[in-house]
Protein backbone atom coordinates (compact mmCIF):
# COMPACT_ATOMS: atom_id res chain seq x y z
CA UNK A 1 0.00 0.00 0.00
CA UNK A 2 1.61 3.87 -1.02
CA UNK A 3 2.07 5.83 1.85
CA UNK A 4 0.80 9.00 2.10
CA UNK A 5 2.60 11.90 2.28
CA UNK A 6 1.36 16.12 2.69
CA UNK A 7 3.91 18.40 1.62
CA UNK A 8 3.40 22.50 2.52
CA UNK A 9 5.08 25.27 1.00
CA UNK A 10 4.29 28.41 -0.60
CA UNK A 11 6.82 28.69 -2.97
CA UNK A 12 5.58 26.61 -5.80
CA UNK A 13 9.27 25.74 -7.25
CA UNK A 14 10.22 24.29 -4.16
CA UNK A 15 6.48 21.97 -3.54
CA UNK A 16 7.18 21.05 -7.56
CA UNK A 17 10.62 19.80 -6.71
CA UNK A 18 10.09 18.04 -3.65
CA UNK A 19 7.28 16.47 -5.03
CA UNK A 20 8.80 15.12 -7.65
CA UNK A 21 11.62 13.89 -5.64
CA UNK A 22 8.79 12.52 -3.06
CA UNK A 23 6.74 10.62 -5.78
CA UNK A 24 10.25 8.86 -7.25
CA UNK A 25 10.76 7.45 -3.20
CA UNK A 26 7.50 5.45 -3.77
CA UNK A 27 4.95 8.17 -2.42
CA UNK A 28 1.52 9.26 -2.64
CA UNK A 29 2.13 13.01 -2.17
CA UNK A 30 -0.67 15.84 -1.16
CA UNK A 31 0.96 19.54 -2.22
CA UNK A 32 -0.55 22.62 -0.43
CA UNK A 33 0.46 26.27 -0.68
CA UNK A 34 -0.42 27.37 2.92
CA UNK A 35 -1.33 25.96 6.27
CA UNK A 36 -5.33 26.85 5.85
CA UNK A 37 -5.67 24.48 2.38
CA UNK A 38 -2.89 21.73 3.81
CA UNK A 39 -5.27 21.57 7.22
CA UNK A 40 -8.29 20.69 4.48
CA UNK A 41 -6.33 18.03 3.14
CA UNK A 42 -5.21 16.51 6.16
CA UNK A 43 -8.58 15.95 7.69
CA UNK A 44 -9.85 14.48 4.35
CA UNK A 45 -6.64 11.87 3.67
CA UNK A 46 -4.85 11.47 7.23
CA UNK A 47 -1.47 11.25 5.47
CA UNK A 48 0.77 9.84 8.38
CA UNK A 49 3.42 12.11 6.99
CA UNK A 50 3.60 15.72 6.97
CA UNK A 51 6.26 17.76 5.36
CA UNK A 52 5.95 21.33 6.49
CA UNK A 53 7.99 24.72 6.12
CA UNK A 54 7.96 26.79 9.11
CA UNK A 55 7.52 30.10 7.51
CA UNK A 56 4.14 30.64 5.67
CA UNK A 57 1.96 33.52 5.29
CA UNK A 58 -1.40 32.90 7.32
CA UNK A 59 -1.25 29.98 9.30
CA UNK A 60 2.44 29.01 9.73
CA UNK A 61 4.24 25.68 10.40
CA UNK A 62 3.98 26.10 14.26
CA UNK A 63 0.27 26.77 13.92
CA UNK A 64 -0.50 24.27 11.25
CA UNK A 65 1.38 21.71 13.50
CA UNK A 66 -0.34 22.26 16.62
CA UNK A 67 -4.09 21.64 14.79
CA UNK A 68 -2.22 18.51 12.55
CA UNK A 69 -1.34 16.94 16.25
CA UNK A 70 -4.70 18.02 18.24
CA UNK A 71 -6.00 15.49 15.27
CA UNK A 72 -3.60 13.24 14.50
CA UNK A 73 -1.54 12.96 17.50
CA UNK A 74 0.78 9.67 15.73
CA UNK A 75 1.24 11.99 12.75
CA UNK A 76 5.15 12.53 11.66
CA UNK A 77 5.59 16.19 11.42
CA UNK A 78 8.73 17.00 9.92
CA UNK A 79 9.44 20.51 9.46
CA UNK A 80 11.23 22.42 7.50
CA UNK A 81 13.34 25.65 8.13
CA UNK A 82 16.17 27.75 6.90
CA UNK A 83 19.18 28.18 8.74
CA UNK A 84 17.95 31.45 10.40
CA UNK A 85 15.30 29.59 11.53
CA UNK A 86 17.10 27.06 14.05
CA UNK A 87 15.00 28.36 17.25
CA UNK A 88 11.98 28.03 15.59
CA UNK A 89 13.09 24.74 14.68
CA UNK A 90 14.28 23.84 18.29
CA UNK A 91 10.26 25.31 19.41
CA UNK A 92 8.43 22.96 16.94
CA UNK A 93 10.25 20.13 19.04
CA UNK A 94 8.23 20.91 21.98
CA UNK A 95 5.35 20.93 20.24
CA UNK A 96 5.74 17.07 19.14
CA UNK A 97 7.08 17.73 15.50
CA UNK A 98 9.15 14.32 14.95
CA UNK A 99 12.04 16.08 13.20
CA UNK A 100 13.41 18.78 10.93
CA UNK A 101 15.62 19.91 7.70
CA UNK A 102 16.78 22.71 6.76
CA UNK A 103 16.98 24.41 3.08
CA UNK A 104 18.51 23.87 0.60
CA UNK A 105 17.07 20.78 1.10
CA UNK A 106 20.18 18.13 0.70
CA UNK A 107 18.55 14.15 -0.45
CA UNK A 108 20.74 12.49 2.39
CA UNK A 109 19.09 14.28 5.05
CA UNK A 110 16.01 14.09 3.50
CA UNK A 111 16.01 10.18 3.15
CA UNK A 112 16.78 9.75 7.06
CA UNK A 113 14.26 12.16 7.88
CA UNK A 114 11.79 10.05 6.31
CA UNK A 115 13.25 6.40 6.98
CA UNK A 116 13.21 7.56 10.92
CA UNK A 117 9.71 8.76 10.43
CA UNK A 118 8.68 5.58 8.34
CA UNK A 119 10.38 3.37 11.26
CA UNK A 120 8.36 5.37 14.09
CA UNK A 121 4.93 4.69 12.41
CA UNK A 122 5.74 0.83 11.88
CA UNK A 123 7.19 0.18 15.26
CA UNK A 124 3.82 2.14 16.64
CA UNK A 125 1.88 0.11 14.32
CA UNK A 126 4.01 -3.21 15.49
CA UNK A 127 3.20 -2.00 19.18
CA UNK A 128 -0.74 -2.02 18.37
CA UNK A 129 -1.12 -5.03 17.03
CA UNK A 130 0.91 -6.81 19.53
CA UNK A 131 -1.44 -4.31 22.19
CA UNK A 132 -4.62 -5.96 20.18
CA UNK A 133 -3.18 -9.32 20.10
CA UNK A 134 -2.38 -9.48 23.60
CA UNK A 135 -5.50 -8.09 24.44
CA UNK A 136 -7.40 -11.40 22.69
CA UNK A 137 -4.74 -13.75 23.80
CA UNK A 138 -6.06 -12.06 27.66
CA UNK A 139 -9.47 -12.46 26.74
CA UNK A 140 -9.24 -15.77 25.39
CA UNK A 141 -7.54 -17.46 28.58
CA UNK A 142 -9.85 -15.90 30.82
CA UNK A 143 -12.44 -17.79 29.05
CA UNK A 144 -10.64 -20.74 29.20
CA UNK A 145 -10.21 -20.25 33.07
CA UNK A 146 -13.04 -19.20 33.33
CA UNK A 147 -14.77 -22.41 31.66
CA UNK A 148 -11.81 -24.27 33.26
CA UNK A 149 -13.33 -23.16 36.46
CA UNK A 150 -16.67 -23.97 35.73
CA UNK A 151 -16.38 -27.47 34.85
CA UNK A 152 -13.68 -28.07 37.89
CA UNK A 153 -16.79 -26.54 39.70
CA UNK A 154 -19.37 -29.07 37.97
CA UNK A 155 -17.03 -31.91 38.64
CA UNK A 156 -16.72 -30.94 42.45
CA UNK A 157 -20.38 -30.81 42.58
CA UNK A 158 -21.26 -34.09 40.81
CA UNK A 159 -18.59 -35.48 42.60
CA UNK A 160 -20.18 -34.69 46.10
CA UNK A 161 -23.37 -35.32 44.75
CA UNK A 162 -22.87 -38.85 43.34
CA UNK A 163 -21.05 -39.24 47.08
CA UNK A 164 -24.13 -38.10 48.93
CA UNK A 165 -26.34 -40.05 46.51
CA UNK A 166 -24.05 -43.25 47.20
CA UNK A 167 -24.72 -42.96 51.12
CA UNK A 168 -28.19 -42.22 50.91
CA UNK A 169 -28.95 -45.48 48.22
CA UNK A 170 -26.08 -47.72 50.49
CA UNK A 171 -28.30 -47.05 53.29
CA UNK A 172 -31.82 -47.60 51.23
CA UNK A 173 -29.70 -50.99 50.45
CA UNK A 174 -29.25 -51.48 53.86
CA UNK A 175 -32.70 -51.00 55.24
CA UNK A 176 -33.98 -53.26 52.07
CA UNK A 177 -31.90 -56.08 53.36
CA UNK A 178 -33.25 -55.62 57.24
CA UNK A 179 -36.93 -55.69 55.95
CA UNK A 180 -36.16 -58.97 53.22
CA UNK A 181 -34.80 -60.52 56.51
CA UNK A 182 -38.25 -59.57 58.38
CA UNK A 183 -40.22 -61.18 55.55
CA UNK A 184 -38.28 -64.29 55.40
CA UNK A 185 -38.15 -64.92 59.13
CA UNK A 186 -41.62 -63.05 60.06
CA UNK A 187 -39.65 -61.46 63.00
CA UNK A 188 -41.72 -57.96 63.04
CA UNK A 189 -38.49 -56.49 65.31
CA UNK A 190 -36.78 -56.62 61.60
CA UNK A 191 -39.71 -54.97 59.48
CA UNK A 192 -39.98 -52.49 62.15
CA UNK A 193 -36.09 -51.75 61.90
CA UNK A 194 -35.98 -52.07 58.29
CA UNK A 195 -38.83 -49.58 57.48
CA UNK A 196 -37.47 -46.56 59.48
CA UNK A 197 -34.35 -46.77 57.72
CA UNK A 198 -36.02 -46.93 54.88
CA UNK A 199 -38.52 -44.41 55.80
CA UNK A 200 -35.58 -42.37 57.15
CA UNK A 201 -33.53 -42.42 54.03
CA UNK A 202 -36.81 -41.31 51.45
CA UNK A 203 -36.66 -38.52 54.21
CA UNK A 204 -33.07 -37.66 53.39
CA UNK A 205 -33.55 -38.12 49.27
CA UNK A 206 -36.35 -35.21 49.34
CA UNK A 207 -34.14 -33.01 51.64
CA UNK A 208 -31.46 -33.22 49.43
CA UNK A 209 -33.56 -33.20 46.14
CA UNK A 210 -34.88 -29.44 47.98
CA UNK A 211 -31.47 -28.62 48.77
CA UNK A 212 -29.94 -28.96 45.07
CA UNK A 213 -33.41 -27.16 44.22
CA UNK A 214 -32.36 -24.32 46.45
CA UNK A 215 -28.72 -24.40 45.43
CA UNK A 216 -29.39 -24.10 41.47
CA UNK A 217 -32.02 -21.92 41.18
CA UNK A 218 -31.91 -18.17 41.81
CA UNK A 219 -34.98 -17.00 43.80
CA UNK A 220 -36.53 -14.01 45.07
CA UNK A 221 -37.85 -14.82 48.70
CA UNK A 222 -41.68 -14.96 48.83
CA UNK A 223 -41.84 -11.92 51.12
CA UNK A 224 -44.72 -12.17 53.47
CA UNK A 225 -45.55 -9.75 56.62
CA UNK A 226 -44.82 -11.98 59.81
CA UNK A 227 -44.23 -12.63 63.16
CA UNK A 228 -40.26 -12.95 63.49
CA UNK A 229 -40.83 -15.31 66.67
CA UNK A 230 -42.56 -17.56 64.68
CA UNK A 231 -40.15 -19.54 62.27
CA UNK A 232 -38.06 -20.32 65.41
CA UNK A 233 -40.98 -21.37 67.68
CA UNK A 234 -41.92 -23.71 65.32
CA UNK A 235 -38.24 -25.54 65.24
CA UNK A 236 -38.33 -26.01 68.82
CA UNK A 237 -41.42 -27.50 68.98
CA UNK A 238 -40.85 -29.87 66.04
CA UNK A 239 -37.36 -30.65 67.62
CA UNK A 240 -37.51 -30.62 70.88
CA UNK A 241 -38.98 -34.23 71.88
CA UNK A 242 -36.50 -35.67 69.33
CA UNK A 243 -33.65 -33.12 70.70
CA UNK A 244 -34.68 -34.76 74.56
CA UNK A 245 -34.46 -38.41 73.37
CA UNK A 246 -31.01 -37.23 72.84
CA UNK A 247 -30.23 -35.84 75.96
CA UNK A 248 -30.08 -32.42 74.30
CA UNK A 249 -31.55 -30.00 75.96
CA UNK A 250 -33.38 -27.26 73.53
CA UNK A 251 -33.93 -23.84 75.10
CA UNK A 252 -36.05 -21.31 73.97
CA UNK A 253 -35.54 -17.52 74.50
CA UNK A 254 -38.34 -15.00 72.12
CA UNK A 255 -38.05 -11.40 72.26
CA UNK A 256 -41.45 -10.93 72.49
CA UNK A 257 -41.29 -7.00 71.66
CA UNK A 258 -40.27 -7.95 67.94
CA UNK A 259 -42.90 -6.03 65.60
CA UNK A 260 -44.04 -7.69 62.55
CA UNK A 261 -41.27 -7.89 59.62
CA UNK A 262 -41.33 -8.92 56.23
CA UNK A 263 -39.20 -12.25 55.50
CA UNK A 264 -39.98 -15.59 53.62
CA UNK A 265 -41.20 -17.60 56.30
CA UNK A 266 -40.96 -20.91 54.74
CA UNK A 267 -37.21 -20.18 53.88
CA UNK A 268 -35.96 -18.93 57.13
CA UNK A 269 -37.99 -22.09 58.98
CA UNK A 270 -35.45 -23.91 56.67
CA UNK A 271 -32.31 -21.75 57.48
CA UNK A 272 -33.21 -22.04 61.10
CA UNK A 273 -33.91 -25.63 60.90
CA UNK A 274 -30.44 -26.87 59.62
CA UNK A 275 -28.80 -24.61 62.42
CA UNK A 276 -30.59 -26.40 65.16
CA UNK A 277 -30.65 -29.69 63.39
CA UNK A 278 -26.34 -29.18 63.58
CA UNK A 279 -26.24 -27.77 67.12
CA UNK A 280 -28.13 -30.97 68.34
CA UNK A 281 -25.50 -33.45 66.47
CA UNK A 282 -22.87 -31.03 67.72
CA UNK A 283 -23.87 -32.39 71.12
CA UNK A 284 -23.65 -35.67 70.38
CA UNK A 285 -20.15 -36.07 69.00
CA UNK A 286 -18.11 -38.09 71.41
CA UNK A 287 -15.57 -36.23 71.61
CA UNK A 288 -17.70 -33.32 73.64
CA UNK A 289 -16.58 -32.59 76.75
CA UNK A 290 -20.14 -31.14 77.54
CA UNK A 291 -21.77 -33.19 80.76
CA UNK A 292 -25.18 -32.66 79.39
CA UNK A 293 -25.69 -31.36 75.16
CA UNK A 294 -27.62 -28.09 75.60
CA UNK A 295 -28.80 -25.91 72.39
CA UNK A 296 -30.13 -21.79 73.55
CA UNK A 297 -32.64 -20.67 70.96
CA UNK A 298 -33.06 -16.62 71.06
CA UNK A 299 -34.53 -13.87 69.47
CA UNK A 300 -32.92 -10.68 69.49
CA UNK A 301 -33.86 -7.24 69.00
CA UNK A 302 -31.31 -5.44 66.74
CA UNK A 303 -30.98 -1.44 65.86
CA UNK A 304 -31.03 -1.54 61.91
CA UNK A 305 -32.11 -4.87 61.54
CA UNK A 306 -36.17 -6.74 62.08
CA UNK A 307 -34.40 -9.45 63.87
CA UNK A 308 -31.64 -11.31 65.35
CA UNK A 309 -31.59 -15.25 65.30
CA UNK A 310 -28.96 -16.67 67.51
CA UNK A 311 -28.60 -20.27 67.87
CA UNK A 312 -25.83 -21.46 70.34
CA UNK A 313 -24.66 -24.78 71.68
CA UNK A 314 -22.29 -26.14 73.64
CA UNK A 315 -21.15 -29.32 71.96
CA UNK A 316 -17.87 -30.31 70.36
CA UNK A 317 -17.02 -26.72 68.53
CA UNK A 318 -15.07 -27.03 64.91
CA UNK A 319 -11.44 -26.96 63.89
CA UNK A 320 -9.45 -24.93 61.70
CA UNK A 321 -10.14 -26.92 59.09
CA UNK A 322 -13.89 -27.44 59.47
CA UNK A 323 -14.35 -23.45 60.30
CA UNK A 324 -12.60 -23.03 56.85
CA UNK A 325 -14.83 -25.52 54.20
CA UNK A 326 -18.06 -25.44 56.48
CA UNK A 327 -19.86 -23.13 53.90
CA UNK A 328 -18.28 -25.32 51.08
CA UNK A 329 -20.30 -27.51 48.57
CA UNK A 330 -20.73 -31.37 49.78
CA UNK A 331 -18.45 -30.45 52.74
CA UNK A 332 -20.15 -32.58 56.07
CA UNK A 333 -18.83 -33.48 59.46
CA UNK A 334 -21.44 -35.89 59.94
CA UNK A 335 -19.94 -38.44 57.41
CA UNK A 336 -22.57 -40.72 55.74
CA UNK A 337 -25.41 -39.05 57.41
CA UNK A 338 -25.02 -35.71 55.72
CA UNK A 339 -24.77 -34.18 52.31
CA UNK A 340 -22.85 -31.29 52.83
CA UNK A 341 -25.72 -28.64 51.88
CA UNK A 342 -27.40 -27.57 54.61
CA UNK A 343 -25.04 -24.60 55.76
CA UNK A 344 -24.41 -23.04 52.20
CA UNK A 345 -27.96 -23.33 51.21
CA UNK A 346 -28.82 -21.23 54.60
CA UNK A 347 -26.15 -18.83 53.44
CA UNK A 348 -27.47 -18.21 50.36
CA UNK A 349 -30.97 -17.96 51.46
CA UNK A 350 -29.95 -15.33 54.06
CA UNK A 351 -28.24 -13.47 51.55
CA UNK A 352 -31.41 -13.97 48.67
CA UNK A 353 -33.09 -11.90 51.79
CA UNK A 354 -30.12 -9.43 52.16
CA UNK A 355 -29.39 -10.30 55.62
CA UNK A 356 -26.30 -11.78 57.11
CA UNK A 357 -24.61 -14.99 58.90
CA UNK A 358 -22.29 -15.39 60.89
CA UNK A 359 -20.77 -17.76 63.11
CA UNK A 360 -17.90 -18.22 65.94
CA UNK A 361 -16.83 -21.46 67.12
CA UNK A 362 -14.10 -22.92 69.48
CA UNK A 363 -13.66 -26.40 69.82
CA UNK A 364 -14.40 -28.65 72.65
CA UNK A 365 -16.28 -25.74 73.70
CA UNK A 366 -19.46 -24.93 71.32
CA UNK A 367 -20.45 -22.90 68.65
CA UNK A 368 -23.34 -19.79 68.03
CA UNK A 369 -24.90 -19.12 64.94
CA UNK A 370 -26.29 -15.39 63.96
CA UNK A 371 -28.50 -14.47 61.23
CA UNK A 372 -29.67 -10.92 60.89
CA UNK A 373 -32.62 -10.27 58.59
CA UNK A 374 -33.06 -6.39 57.00
CA UNK A 375 -35.52 -4.22 57.84
CA UNK A 376 -38.00 -4.01 54.83
CA UNK A 377 -40.80 -1.66 53.65
CA UNK A 378 -42.55 -3.50 50.57
CA UNK A 379 -44.98 -0.63 50.66
CA UNK A 380 -41.76 1.57 49.36
CA UNK A 381 -40.03 -1.09 47.70
CA UNK A 382 -43.52 -1.55 45.38
CA UNK A 383 -43.67 2.28 44.22
CA UNK A 384 -46.37 2.91 47.11
CA UNK A 385 -48.55 0.26 45.63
Amino acid sequence: MTEKILLVDDEEGIRKVLAISLEDRGYEVFTAEDGKSALGIFKEHTPPIVLTDIKMPGMDGIELLKEIMSIGPDTEVIMITGHGDMELAVQSLKFQAADFITKPIHEDALEIALKRASERIAMRKQLRDYTENLERLVEEKTGQLVEAERLSAMGQTVSGLAHAIKNVAGALTGGSFVLEKGFELGDESYLRAGWEMVRSNVSRVKELSLDLLNFTKERKPDYRLCDPNAPLRDVFQLLDRDARKKDVLLALDLDESLPMAWFDPDSIHRCLMNLVTNAVDACLDLDCSAEAGRVNLRTVKMTGWAVQYEVVDNGCGMDDETKANVFNRFFSTKGSKGTGLGLMITQKIVREHGGTMEFNTEKGKGTRFVIRLPNRNMDSERGGV
